[in-house]
């Protein structure tokens, strides 16, 4: 079992940058592959990036490719997503989830086993 709980969230102008935080219950936290995924209103969840077991693979969704980073510091429990030059289109709820490492880097939420709550994102022009 993994429990997941997203921080770092809030209103930025556009060009600004963020950090969100995912951390994670559990001992098992280094066995899975971590993703997040975003939810604007009325549009279906969407894959972000992803990231290895290990950290040496990381994955990432065409629109946010060169401005926005995965890691994860597995001492920590943790998984992070650095948001930089932030524009108004990544205004979204903010989702990370595991997946069991074979399904690494999946962009289907599908085969994602566990789900923090979210944190908003918005993004001001």
């Amino acid at each position: 079992q993994v429990q997941l709980v997203e921080s770092g969230g809030g209103l930025v102008q556009a060009g600004g940058s963020l950090r969100l935080s995912c951390a994670a219950s559990g001992r098992t936290f280094s066995s899975y592959a971590m993703g997040w995924f975003r939810q604007a209103p009325g549009k279906e969840r969407e894959f972000v990036a992803a990231i290895s077991w290990s950290g040496g693979r990381t994955y990432y969704a065409d629109s946010v490719k060169g401005r926005f980073t995965i890691s994860r510091d597995n001492a920590k429990n943790t998984v992070y997503l650095q948001l930089n030059s932030l524009k108004p289109e990544d205004t979204a709820v903010y989702y990370c989830a595991a997946v069991p490492s074979a399904y690494s880097g999946s962009r289907q939420p599908s085969h994602y086993n566990y789900w923090g709550q979210g944190t908003q994102v918005t993004v001001s022009s």
